[in-house]
């Protein structure tokens, strides 16, 4: 039985996790590297929980229920209570792979050890600890506090153990998970990086407005919101982080990266966490209007940008 859940990490897809798994009514402790990035972590989730009492979602006494399961920590010890430990750093291989092997020889051996990754090999991150067997990719999709989906990971020497009590405590979390076998991009990263990175194309080239471009989606195919601003809600820096994982371990072209996506990240727009991506943000995420016009990319900019990307693209391929 789970009854405990512990966190590594709280940027902003593990604040998402954290807020969905205590309003699930299960008590969660989240680890974070000083106490002010703790708290400004629980001042977040605290914001989101307000704005949802604003629209009526939820009532000030839930908010109450939900942030009194939350607890933090800046020390290993405290996590290790948990019956499930998921961390949730930034998607890189050296950073989540230094957390697994530190943790893994401390923890009871009952204790699952999960890889929140949208892209990352888990058998390559398994393979840095004494017991592979109870390690397992779990992959909340963004938003992580709203979305009803979690892919399930098994790596090459996940036990089935191990994946029984993940599908247990998605199941407890009010989430739908599906099983997958690794493989680069599992299921939704695959298909939607694809789709993301038309739509850009299609605003690069000037074919047609960033709002009209998301307006075709929503009112066409009754998408309940455009592309670019998923985009923006996922962050671009992550997406491009994805396509260049996808792109160097697959070397597909459909996995090359929009040259307009390496330009806005390397300008810091990032999307809604930096109030400014495809599209501008409140201070409560809320969108306030387009960012920039479909044809300000075109001309010998374009150009030397895309014969950049190409040699960057050339570099990762031969890395």
């Amino acid at each position: 039985m789970i009854t405990l859940v512990g966190i590594i990490g709280a940027g902003k897809t593990g604040q998402g996790i954290i807020q969905g798994i205590a309003q699930a009514g299960l008590n969660v402790i989240f680890k974070e590297l000083t106490e002010d990035l703790a708290q400004e972590a629980r001042r977040s989730i605290e914001q989101i929980l307000d704005q949802r009492i604003q629209r009526w979602s939820i009532t000030p006494s839930e908010k109450a229920a939900t942030l009194s399961r939350i607890r933090h920590t800046t020390q290993d010890e405290p996590l290790l209570k948990a019956d499930i430990i998921i961390e949730a750093v930034r998607d890189e291989f050296e950073i989540k792979g230094e957390i697994l092997r530190s943790i893994m020889p401390k923890l009871a051996p009952g204790t699952i050890l999960c890889s929140n990754t949208s892209t990352l090999s888990v058998t390559k991150l398994a393979a840095l600890c004494d017991c592979p067997e109870r390690i397992a990719g779990i992959h909340f999709l963004p938003p992580a506090h709203r979305s009803k989906l979690v892919e399930i990971v098994r790596g090459l020497q996940t036990s089935s153990e191990t994946v029984a009590r993940v599908k247990e405590f998605v199941s407890m979390v009010g989430r739908t998970g599906i099983e997958v076998y690794e493989y680069p991009g599992y299921v939704t990263t695959r298909l939607i990086l694809p789709f993301l990175n038309e739509a850009m194309h299609i605003v690069m080239e000037g074919t047609a407005s960033i709002a009209d471009v998301d307006k075709s989606m929503r009112l066409g195919f009754d998408f309940p919101q455009g592309p670019l601003e998923l985009a923006d809600q996922m962050g671009l820096d992550e997406l491009l982080l994805w396509f260049e994982m996808l792109f160097k371990e697959l070397g597909e072209p459909r996995f090359r990266p929009c040259p307009l996506l390496r330009m806005m990240v390397r300008a810091g727009y990032l999307g809604m966490k930096t109030q400014r991506g495809f599209f501008c943000y409140d201070d409560n995420g809320r969108r306030l209007k387009q960012a920039f016009s479909s044809g300000m990319f075109a001309g010998h900019l374009l150009a030397q940008e895309g014969q950049r990307c190409c040699q960057e693209d050339a570099s990762v391929l031969n890395s």
